[in-house]
Formats: C-alpha cells, sequence, structure tokens
C-alpha cells in the first residue's frame, strides 16, 4: 500500500518558509514536467521563466529569482502532495523528483563508520553471513574511531602503511583516508525517481540496504546553491563481490531517490545548516520490522565544499549542474530474520529518510525489474519543451 503524502509528513520543520523548488508534472493540451516553487498561498509554475530546474540554477541569483518570478498558480501544497505516488491522476498535477538535466553524482565512503562497513563487505566478499566473524577480525586490526584521520594527511599516511603491514588494507580505505575521494556517477540523467515513488532494488541481491544522505544542488561554476535528500540504495552483495560490480550495485531501475524539494541557501539556510544537519532512517516492513538509524553530517571526514571541488574541476565540467551525494554514516548491521543475517531489505518496505530543514523522503520497496520503466530521457525533455514554447537561457 502507499504512502498517502501530505505537508505534515512531507515539508521541513517550518513548513514552506524556506524557498522549497522542485519539479511537478503539469496536465494541459500538451502535458509535461514543470519547475515550481512552494509559497504559503500555493505551488507555482515558473516555468515561462524557467524551462528547467537547471536554468534556474545556472542563473546569477536563484534566489532572487525565484522571490521575483510570480509564476502560475498550480495547485495546492495539499493537493499536489495527496496526488503524488503510483496512482497519481494524470489529470491533476503531481510531484517529480527535483532535478532535471544534472548529473548524479555521489561521494562514497565520507564517513569513517561506513568506511569500516565497505572493508567488512569486501573481506566477506558479499556473503552476509560471514560478515559479523569479519567484523570483529576488522575492529581488533582498524579499531571503529577513524574520526580524527584527516584524508590525505602525513597521519593518514602512516595509517596506511600500518594496515598494508598487517595485510588489512583496502580499497575502501584508500578513498575514505587518502587524499582522492571516491567520486562515481550514481544515475543517468532524469532517471532519479522522487517522493512518494517505488524503489528499485536488483532481483538478484539478497544483501541490500537504504542509504539516507544529503544531496548538493550545484551548478556548472561549482556555486552550491542548496540541497536536498536522497537515497543512494544499495547492494551490499554485489559490491561486496567486486568493487568493479559498483555499476550493478548502484545503478538500476529506480534505485536512486531524490526529493521531495531542493531547499535554496538563504536567509534562514545555509551550507552550515547541511554541516550540522541529521538525517533520519526509519524502514517500516509489511512483516511488522521496525528499523531507526541516523546519519550526522558533523561526522563527516570530507567537507561538502571539498567534495564539491573534487566532483567539478579543471579535470571534469558539468555544462547543466549536477547534484552531489554526500554519503551516509548509516550501515545498518542488526540482524533481521536470524542471528548473523544482518539487515536486508523485503518488499514491500517503507523506507522514511528525513531531515528537520529538509522534510521527508517517501519510498516503498519492490524489485527494479517491477518498477515501473525510465522512459522519459533527454531527448523526451528537449521535445516536449520545444511542443510547450517553452523558453531556454
Amino acid at each position: 500500500m502507499s504512502l498517502l503524502l501530505t505537508p505534515e509528513n512531507t515539508l521541513p520543520v517550518d513548513g514552506v518558509a524556506g524557498t522549497l523548488i522542485g519539479r511537478a508534472w503539469v496536465p494541459g493540451p500538451i502535458a509535461g514536467p514543470s519547475l515550481i516553487v512552494l509559497r504559503a498561498d500555493g505551488v507555482f509554475d515558473l516555468s515561462q521563466r524557467f524551462a528547467t530546474l537547471s536554468d534556474l540554477l545556472e542563473s546569477d541569483s536563484p534566489l532572487a529569482d525565484v522571490r521575483q518570478t510570480p509564476g502560475t498558480f498550480l495547485t495546492s501544497v495539499d493537493n499536489l502532495l495527496a496526488n503524488t505516488g503510483p496512482d497519481a491522476d494524470p489529470s491533476q498535477p503531481y510531484l517529480l523528483p527535483p532535478l532535471d538535466l544534472q548529473v548524479i553524482k555521489a561521494a562514497g565512503v565520507t564517513f569513517a563508520a561506513s568506511m569500516i562497513e565497505r572493508v567488512i563487505e569486501e573481506q566477506a566478499g558479499g556473503d552476509a553471513g560471514k560478515a559479523e566473524q569479519v567484523r570483529a577480525i576488522v575492529h581488533g586490526v582498524i579499531g571503529d574511531n577513524l574520526r580524527s584521520i584527516v584524508p590525505g594527511s602525513a597521519q593518514a599516511t602512516q595509517l596506511k602503511a600500518l594496515l598494508i603491514e598487517q595485510g588489512m588494507w583496502s580499497q575502501y580505505l584508500e578513498v575514505g583516508i587518502g587524499p582522492d575521494a571516491e567520486i562515481f556517477t550514481k544515475a543517468p540523467v532524469l532517471s532519479a525517481v522522487g517522493s512518494g515513488s517505488q524503489i528499485g532494488i536488483h532481483p538478484g541481491s539478497i544483501w541490500n540496504n537504504p542509504e539516507p544522505e544529503v544531496v548538493l544542488a550545484v551548478n556548472s561554476r561549482g556555486q552550491i546553491h542548496g540541497a536536498t535528500l536522497g537515497n543512494d540504495v544499495n547492494l551490499r552483495d554485489f559490491e561486496g563481490r567486486s568493487a568493479l560490480l559498483l555499476s550493478k550495485a548502484k545503478d538500476n531501475n529506480a534505485s536512486c531517490a531524490i526529493g521531495p524539494f531542493i531547499r535554496l541557501f538563504d536567509e534562514q539556510f545555509s551550507l552550515e545548516d547541511v554541516r550540522a544537519c541529521v538525517v533520519d532512517l526509519q524502514v517500516e516492513g509489511t512483516d511488522g520490522y521496525r528499523m531507526h538509524g541516523s546519519s550526522s553530517m558533523s561526522q563527516i571526514s570530507r567537507d561538502p565544499e571539498d567534495l564539491a571541488r573534487q566532483t567539478l574541476n579543471a579535470n571534469h565540467q558539468y555544462p547543466d549542474g549536477f547534484l552531489l551525494f554526500l554519503g551516509t554514516l548509516f550501515a545498518p548491521t542488526e540482524d533481521r530474520d536470524h542471528v548473523g543475517s544482518g539487515f536486508t531489505h523485503k518488499l514491500g518496505d517503507q523506507v522514511r529518510i528525513s531531515s528537520p530543514l529538509l522534510g521527508s523522503l517517501h519510498n516503498q520497496v519492490t524489485h527494479s525489474s517491477v518498477a515501473t520503466p525510465w522512459t522519459f530521457g533527454v531527448g523526451a525533455l528537449l521535445r516536449n519543451l520545444a511542443s510547450r514554447g517553452l523558453p531556454a537561457l
């Protein structure tokens, strides 16, 4: 059963006091996606000025542009959210993920605790049954407190030498405490799903988990204009067998969820709030199972600005900007079914990722082969915008 989205279970604690932008599917003679902003008196369509969300973030001052653009009233916030999900009425507006032409990037192994879990996955060869035994061995050699290690520092280099001596060096430790962050492409442009949608787990996976993360909205000049929430759905068994299976572990149909809205930086919300925020996770299964977890951004090993710089620089450009997953502290180890089995998703799991100033992202687990196929790509978007006569910068 899909969850009914409401302002109470979706918006930040201060409601629409912040500058919340996103995208909605707008019905009409030629239906299509439009840039929207949430205001006290409803949801407003800004597409007559900015054809895409990427266009807006490429402007000199997205915040000022949103405030100075009246837009066209679309619907109420309540109605937009209530009509979002698998049973959405196409004759009424419904919420989409808050990005379009931006590349979807992700930073991996950015927290010490989750870094150790990646090492355990590797040592266990993707076998959840072996993980607890390997976990004890790894903790005995590495410990569980690498928070004080500055990536790329002399201390990190010394630790690397020690671990190599003891036969415990790992590719995950290399990107966790080495000079270079792991930055990878999570999913193709336009393939993400939004709040209220199903998320896809590869049917061949038997050990997987949600990854609750903060996601930065960055333009082509490297300017960070806001943030949202994301679920970097992960297949621990696939990646544990081989890091070369990362793309298969990370990029499957409906395996990337982003939303509900991008909150632009303004007088009440800044990058400092991102650095201090806590991201909470709740999983509720149809079997009555419940799991709670959290990820505190204060524990991140690499600063968000550093991760953005390592993504976009003289060696790599993103003309339409990018959204960047910042990684997670959360790595579930509690047993779900029996001792030593660890956590893994089951079909029908309801996943809620939330943070007070960013709101909540809701998704339900299914197989990637069953989730709604991704059909609306870049070509479809460009043809749609042209048919609607929407302007481009």
